[in-house]
């Protein structure tokens, strides 16, 4: 068999296999991608383009490394949904860049961002006036999300039935996968009672939530593990 058609014939097999490890390891993957997302792309590229040009390696070498990269990837997402430390440590956190209109330089320098960075990441999301702004979060995926002025917010048909009036607020995760987040409670002054009576009210307990934030208006949003969804839609 000639070397042209040896390497089309791996060309073919590297494309493949990279579009179905990119299926076992789900949608995320293109969507919100993180260190360990970043890390494996790089190590399977770099194990497919081998595979493809260099013809001297045997193919069944690369289907090894494939393998083991793509079960310590899926082992390592796993082991992220079910543990918030691990994934704070794996994927890290999200970091203020700007808070009540303040730039925080230190920030900034900790995640090697300039004045020019931050102000064409705010321009990315059609902000020229650094004045329009109240916070600014870095996700872990690189982008940053952002929270106007008051003043500044397209106004809904909410903000015309109730009236705009008072200071924002950030909105403060109470409960995360399950896990009471005892931190946010203490550095936000929130007395964990008051969740507790919250729940109350619904006829419900801590150990019954998924998912709690307290929003930006103060109303406290909940999702629960029973959602009474009898037949939810999954769209492939």
């Amino acid at each position: 068999m000639s070397e042209h058609l040896i390497i089309l014939l791996r060309s073919i097999s590297a494309f493949v296999m990279l579009l179905l490890i990119t299926r076992i390891l789900g949608k995320q993957t293109l969507s919100t991608m993180n260190f360990h997302d970043f890390v494996t792309a790089i190590i399977m590229g770099s194990i497919a383009g081998n595979m493809a040009f260099n013809y001297k390696i045997e193919v069944v070498y690369f289907i090894i490394s494939l393998v083991a990269v793509t079960g310590t990837s899926f082992i390592l997402t796993k082991t992220v949904l079910k543990s918030r430390k691990f994934r704070m440590w794996v994927e890290g956190t999200p970091t203020v860049l700007i808070e009540s209109g303040k730039i925080l330089e230190d920030n900034l320098k900790k995640n090697n961002l300039t004045m020019d960075s931050l102000n064409q990441l705010l321009r990315q999301k059609d902000i020229f006036d650094l004045n329009e702004v109240e916070h600014v979060l870095l996700e872990i995926n690189g982008k940053i999300s952002v929270m106007k002025k008051r003043e500044y917010k397209s106004t809904i048909l909410k903000d015309l039935r109730k009236g705009i009036s008072g200071a924002q607020q950030f909105p403060i995760e109470l409960i995360m996968d399950g896990e009471v987040l005892h931190g946010n409670f203490d550095a936000n002054n929130i007395s964990q009672e008051w969740l507790t009576t919250q729940l109350k009210s619904r006829g419900k307990r801590e150990q019954d939530v998924f998912y709690a934030v307290k929003g930006s208006d103060g109303q406290l949003y909940i999702d629960f593990y029973k959602d009474k969804i009898k037949h939810p839609i999954d769209v492939e």
